[in-house]
């Protein structure tokens, strides 16, 4: 499949409280009526990569971009009070430059986006920073 995008997600986790990779797939799974996770990438606060869905097929992350996209996601988003904030650890940032430049080389023509930069209709802040200036020279 051609890969056009590299989508940025936040799992909209509060500070303080935790989200497994696999908490999140079942919640997917559960919740949302998955068969499996809907991302490719987990990354949890320690810094941890997840590899869940395998790259060539479709993820469930951005409805009407998902055939041409990667999505990552990263444990956390929200504050302690439950409002949108950048919560990425030090290690979450390290792990998602290392990973965003290795996608970068096998896929130079994707443009990195947040969730919430794919159109003017999405209405949450996900992924609760600004994907395209941080990481679109990458």
């Amino acid at each position: 499949r051609t890969i056009t995008l590299i989508i940025i997600h936040c799992s909209a986790t509060p500070e303080g409280k935790s989200l497994s990779a696999e908490a999140c797939r079942l919640d997917h799974i559960r919740h949302r009526g998955f068969r499996d996770i809907g991302y490719h990438f987990y990354i949890t606060r320690d810094g941890e990569l997840h590899r869940c869905r395998p790259v060539n097929q479709i993820g469930a992350h951005a409805a009407g971009w998902n055939d041409k996209s990667i999505g990552i996601c990263y444990e956390g988003g929200l504050d302690e009070q439950g409002r949108p904030a950048d919560t990425r650890t030090y290690a979450q940032r390290c792990t998602l430059m290392d990973l965003l430049r290795q996608l970068r080389r096998d896929y130079p023509e994707a443009r990195i986006l947040g969730h919430y930069q794919l159109s003017p209709y999405i209405r949450k802040a996900c992924p609760c920073f600004d994907a395209r200036e941080e990481y679109g020279e990458i």
